[in-house]
C-alpha cells in the first residue's frame, strides 16, 4: 500500500494557525476599466476608510491607487473575517465616494486577484511591481511622484 494523500491540499486556516495571519497582496478593477479612482477625493476616502478599518482587524499595508485598479497589502484577522467578504466588502464601501460624485454602478469588476506572501523577498517583489506600476502606465517619471500611493499601517513580513 502507498501513501495516502488528502484529496485537497490543506486550508490557508490550517497551515497559517500556528503563525502570524497570511498577508496577501491583493488587486481589484473598475467595471470595465474605467478611470474613476485616481483623484484626491477617493484617494482620501479610501485613506480615511482603511484607517477605520485597521481597528477592526482589517490591516491595509502599503497601497497604489491607480485611475482604473488597486493594489494593496492586506492582513486580516482570520478567525474574525474571511478574505473574499472582506474584500466585497471594501469594495462596497469604495463605492460610497464614486456614488457621491454622481457615476452610476457598477462600479468594480466581480472578483479579485490575490497572493498569498509567503518570504519577506516576495513582499518586497510585489512591493517594487506596485510601486513602479504608475511609472510603467506612463503617469508619472517618478514612482514618488504618484500621489495615490501610501501606506495605512506597518505590516511586516
Amino acid at each position: 500500500m502507498g501513501n495516502r494523500y488528502p484529496a485537497r491540499p490543506p486550508r490557508l486556516s490550517n497551515v497559517f494557525r500556528k503563525f502570524d495571519p497570511p498577508l496577501y497582496f491583493i488587486t481589484f478593477c473598475t467595471f470595465d476599466h474605467r478611470p474613476l479612482l485616481a483623484n484626491e477625493s477617493f484617494h482620501n476616502y479610501f485613506v480615511a476608510h482603511m484607517k477605520r478599518k485597521s481597528n477592526e482587524g482589517i490591516a491595509c499595508g502599503e497601497f497604489v491607487i491607480m485611475p482604473d485598479h488597486i493594489h494593496l497589502f492586506l492582513r486580516i484577522d482570520p478567525h474574525v473575517y474571511r478574505l473574499g467578504k472582506t474584500v466585497g466588502f471594501i469594495k462596497q464601501a469604495l463605492s460610497k465616494p464614486l456614488r457621491d460624485a454622481g457615476i452610476a454602478q457598477p462600479h468594480w469588476q466581480p472578483g479579485f486577484f490575490d497572493h498569498v506572501l509567503r518570504s519577506a523577498g516576495s513582499y518586497s517583489e510585489k512591493w517594487d511591481y506596485v510601486r513602479n506600476n504608475p511609472v510603467r502606465a506612463g503617469l508619472v517619471e517618478c514612482s514618488c511622484d504618484w500621489k495615490y500611493q501610501g501606506m495605512i499601517v506597518p505590516i511586516r513580513y
